[in-house]
Order: C-alpha cells, then sequence, then structure tokens
C-alpha cells in the first residue's frame, strides 16, 4: 500500500510539473475551445465555426467549436463563465445569451460585465420593423406609431419567445413610442411567419431573413433599428431617419472569456482574429447570413456591452419579463 500510495505521489507530481510547464508555454500551447451556447446549425454556429477554421493555423493550434445549447443560451454561457480563465475556453454568443438571458432570471447564474472579459464584437445583426400589409396600410415608422396611439391595445407583434431579443425590441419600441401593443410569443419565426402573411399578427422585429417575402410584397419593411441602412435593403430608412433615434435593436454577436484571462493571452487571440475578420471571403459569407462583420477590439466592444447590459436591464426591469 505504501509503495502504491508513493507512486500515485509521483504520479501527482509529475502531472503538477508538466501542466506548470504548459503554463509557462507562450500561448497558445494546446487547443482552444470555443463555446456556442446554441445547437449546430444556428447562425451564430455557422459563424462560430467559419471563424474557428481560419483561426487555427493562425494561431498554430486546432480551434474547437462545443456546442452547448439549452436555457435560451444561458447553459452554455455559464459553463463559459466559470471555465478557467488562461484564454483555452471562450465564448462565442449573441446579446441573448450574454446580456439578455441572465438578467432575465432572479438568481442569474453570471453577470456578463462581471464574469466576462471582452473580446471582440465579431458582428451586427440588425433587426427590421416588419408589417403585414395584409393588416397594416402604414408604410412609415411614423404611421405605424400613429396607428398604436389611435387604437390601443390592437396593433400586435410576435415573437420568438417571451425574453428573446425580439420580444425585447418589442418592448423597447413600446416603451420608447409610449404605445400599448401586444405581445404574442411564437416558438418559432417559422411558425410566426405564416401568420404574418395572412394578416393575422401585424408586426415583428426581426432579422433580414424575410427578404424574399419583402420583394414578393407579401411583408413590409418599415425601419431597420440600426444606426445605418442596409444593403440588403438600402431602401428602408433606418429608425433615426423615421423620428426615433434610441430604437436600437440587433442580435450582434461577440467573442467573451471568462473575467481574468491574462490580458496578453486576449491581445495575441485578438491579433490572430483580426487577420481573420479582414478576410473578404469571411465578410462576404458572413453578410450572406445577413450579419454585418464589425471585429472590434477589446477596449472598443468593453463600453459597448456596458451600455447594452444597461439599455436591456431597464427594458427587463420596466417591462416585468421574467421566465422564472
Amino acid at each position: 500500500m505504501n509503495k502504491l500510495i508513493r507512486i500515485l505521489g509521483v504520479a501527482m507530481a509529475m502531472v503538477g510539473i508538466q501542466h506548470t510547464a504548459s503554463a509557462q508555454q507562450p500561448y497558445p500551447n494546446r487547443p482552444i475551445r470555443i463555446i456556442v451556447p446554441y445547437p449546430a446549425g444556428e447562425s451564430v454556429d455557422v459563424i462560430a465555426r467559419l471563424l474557428a477554421l481560419r483561426l487555427s493555423p493562425l494561431l498554430g493550434q486546432q480551434v474547437i467549436v462545443d456546442n452547448r445549447g439549452g436555457g435560451g443560451g444561458v447553459i452554455g454561457a455559464a459553463i463559459a463563465a466559470q471555465a478557467t480563465p488562461d484564454g483555452y475556453n471562450l465564448l462565442y454568443g449573441n446579446v441573448g445569451a450574454i446580456i439578455i438571458a441572465p438578467n432575465l432570471q432572479a438568481k442569474p447564474p453570471y453577470d456578463a460585465l462581471k464574469n466576462f472579459a471582452p473580446v471582440s464584437q465579431i458582428a451586427d445583426v440588425p433587426f427590421f420593423l416588419f408589417v403585414s400589409p395584409a393588416a397594416l396600410t402604414a408604410k412609415t415608422l411614423k404611421e405605424v406609431v400613429t396607428y398604436a396611439r389611435d387604437n390601443p391595445g390592437k396593433l400586435n407583434y410576435a415573437s420568438t419567445g417571451i425574453g428573446s431579443g425580439v420580444h425585447l425590441a418589442g418592448e423597447l419600441f413600446k416603451s420608447l413610442a409610449k404605445i400599448d401593443i401586444v405581445h404574442v410569443p411564437y416558438k418559432g419565426v417559422g411558425l410566426a411567419l405564416p401568420d404574418m402573411v395572412a394578416g393575422k399578427i401585424q408586426m415583428v422585429f426581426y432579422p433580414p431573413t424575410f427578404l424574399q417575402f419583402v420583394r414578393d410584397g407579401k411583408l413590409r419593411a418599415i425601419t431597420i433599428a440600426a444606426p445605418a441602412r442596409s444593403a440588403l435593403l438600402p431602401e428602408v430608412p433606418t429608425t433615426a431617419e423615421s423620428g426615433m433615434p434610441d430604437l436600437l435593436a440587433s442580435s450582434w454577436h461577440a467573442i467573451v472569456a471568462p473575467a481574468g484571462v491574462p490580458a496578453e493571452n486576449i491581445k495575441k487571440f485578438h491579433a490572430a482574429l483580426t487577420t481573420v475578420m479582414a478576410d473578404r471571403e469571411v465578410r462576404e459569407k458572413m453578410a450572406g447570413v445577413g450579419a454585418d462583420p464589425i471585429g472590434s477590439s477589446p477596449e472598443k466592444f468593453g463600453p459597448f456591452m456596458r451600455t447594452e447590459a444597461e439599455k436591456w436591464r431597464k427594458v427587463i426591469k420596466s417591462s416585468g419579463i421574467t421566465v422564472d
């Protein structure tokens, strides 16, 4: 027994020495895991895999995408928040997983500003306000607001579920315009779309997924909740041009790290990321799924995270939304 204990002791010591040696080697010296808090195949996952494929040769290590879906993104994001802060476990998520989802819970498992270090905002996926021509004659944001004020409680809007970014965009609009509109949650946009086309649902805030329906005249794009117009629908004015500059909502994507990751490791990862984000093919593929490439620095993304956290916390609190 004493001999076995000595053998185990030597083995544990060797593991400790190897771990210390690995930690002292330049970053990265082993594979990097990017946690995606959604199932494979969703837009967040598609872009994460695109980046991972290009990052691997630049970093000299395999970059692995690890899908941990569930809980509206909370499960995967919580795993990332609790991971060892060494730069080998990162999170590729969107505003829903990073900012919104934890604030919908009475006891959130993580706080984006306390438990994550900013790495980069990868992309912006702005929401358009789509209306049903079969239900509304309004062609401008001002006309939608006027209708809502003249008909309190009669204008409804769809979402992809209670507490989703699409839901909160509607609540932000409701608050800013001071109107009484009715939220109708669906389990997915695929279920809401037929009702939109039929005129049963009057409007929805959503990324530019409905372009063909707009071109066919089955839906009408009223405004884009972003600072600039979209190349996909350049004729659609921004919310600022439509008289409501604070109505900004999107499903932005970002990479964050567990708080406490050495700044030098983040710097090295971001340098490789900057090269990837400058690649024309990468940017074209992102644009193809409705994402505007960003690739901001940690220093720029940090303040943006704080602004977004404050904005959506206020919307959640004022609307009383909860998923507990």
